[in-house]
């Protein structure tokens, strides 16, 4: 293949990781060009140790390391709670959230530098792809974009290997153990290895931000989870940061063994492949959100809400978060959370959680109408007009529909 002269700069979403490691050097040789590491902070914590260093020792000739946790909270992780976005009823989005705030950032930089092309690691098979690149073309539409697994002779981890071994590229990933893993505030997610066999139970050493449950302890816990206007904002009465939120209940649900989840998800590219997630904040701040919604909204709102809920997923999922639909679907959502402010307490017990109690500011719960005693607002005849016009359609075909 004939490499075009026109690409003088690259940037290159880096994260340390087996794929981006070796890319740098790749593209290097083969764009003979200027390359850039740019790594987006989205939480991965001690990954990002040294970082910068390693990006230059192998092939950047500058390196960016940008904090954007706090954004990927607001801007992200909170709009998928106000959404109740669960992709396939199960994934709490951790990684589909993350990469268009970091395709976010890695656009200002190529900007900022004035680059002729940007690059990811994401392989073919994946999701991954299809989310930087939908973003890029959404954020930089007449920048390059280049995807080495697509390009490159390499077809697997052991090649990849292979090749940081033979430049002496420092890779966190062995033979032994290569099994994927993408940690950030919302998640960590396991996926290849072992994993690919579905007879297979996971490796109880493999998780970071939680316990089994049954090492969880003996007693539950209590956690009361506060939001206004949908948004959490407090846990047991104290108003934390966001990024300081998630954090702080990331600790309690794992401490609690919750957060777990071992599913077989539909790819967009059209495979089945399984996934090992840890969420731990993300599955109580849900309980929570869903609980106070329960009380806080009338009934077709929430139930249309609900029939929005995988959508606003799947646009999350399938890369679309730059969409006209998404911001429209915001705007929708955002108007149905006037109304979501109060305080939900959980019980939190060996991976389980039990709602119990609901504090809602704008409550449409009556305990004066809902109940079963005697009271002055709800007439027992009302129902019987109700009834008849409310069946009147069935009724009717059942009477004409006999005589014919």
């Amino acid at each position: 293949m004939t490499v075009s002269n026109e690409i003088k700069k690259v940037v290159v979403a880096y994260s340390g990781g087996l794929d981006t490691s070796i890319i740098l050097s790749w593209i290097k040789e083969r764009y003979n060009c200027e390359v850039i590491a740019c790594c987006v902070d989205v939480g991965q914590g001690k990954e990002l140790k040294g970082l910068d260093e390693k990006a230059k020792k192998t092939g950047a000739s500058k390196a960016y390391i940008i904090d954007a946790k706090k954004e990927f909270v607001t801007d992200y992780i909170y709009p998928a709670i106000k959404a109740n976005a669960l992709y396939e009823n199960r994934y709490y989005l951790g990684t589909s959230l993350a990469r268009p705030v970091i395709a976010e950032k890695i656009a200002d930089i190529v900007k900022e530098e004035k680059a002729d092309a940007v690059c990811h690691g994401a392989t073919g098979k994946g999701n991954d792809q299809v989310r930087f690149e939908l973003a890029f073309k959404a954020l930089i539409p007449n920048v390059k974009i280049i995807a080495p697994w697509r390009e490159w002779e390499i077809r697997s981890r052991e090649d990849a290997i292979e090749y940081a071994k033979k430049r002496n590229i420092p890779v966190p990933v062995t033979k032994a153990k290569p099994y994927s893993s993408d940690a950030n505030l919302w998640h960590v997610s396991y996926e290849g290895g072992i994993l690919e066999d579905l007879s297979k139970e996971y490796d109880e050493l493999m998780f970071n931000m939680t316990v089994s449950p049954e090492k969880a302890p003996d007693k539950p816990t209590y956690v009361n989870i506060s939001f206004e206007k949908g948004i959490p904002v407090a846990v047991n009465g104290k108003e934390l940061q966001p990024v300081e939120l998630i954090t702080k209940l990331n600790e309690t649900a794992g401490t609690n063994g919750i957060g777990r989840i071992d599913i077989v998800e539909n790819r967009l590219v059209g495979m089945k492949s399984r996934g090992v997630y840890e969420s731990p904040a993300a599955v109580i701040l849900y309980a929570a959100h869903e609980e106070l919604e329960s009380v806080s909204l009338d009934r077709d709102t929430l139930h249309f809400k609900q029939t929005l809920s995988s959508k606003y997923a799947e646009i999350a999922y399938y890369g679309l978060w730059f969409s006209p639909l998404r911001e429209a679907l915001d705007a929708f959502i955002n108007e149905t959370q006037k109304y979501v402010t109060g305080t939900v307490k959980l019980k939190l017990y060996k991976g389980n959680i039990t709602p119990s109690a609901r504090n809602a500011k704008y409550s449409l719960y009556s305990e004066k109408l809902a109940t079963f005693e005697k009271d002055e607002i709800y007439n027992h005849k009302d129902a019987e007009g109700f009834i008849n016009l409310w069946g009147l359609p069935t009724k009717v075909q059942s009477m004409l529909r006999k005589n014919k």
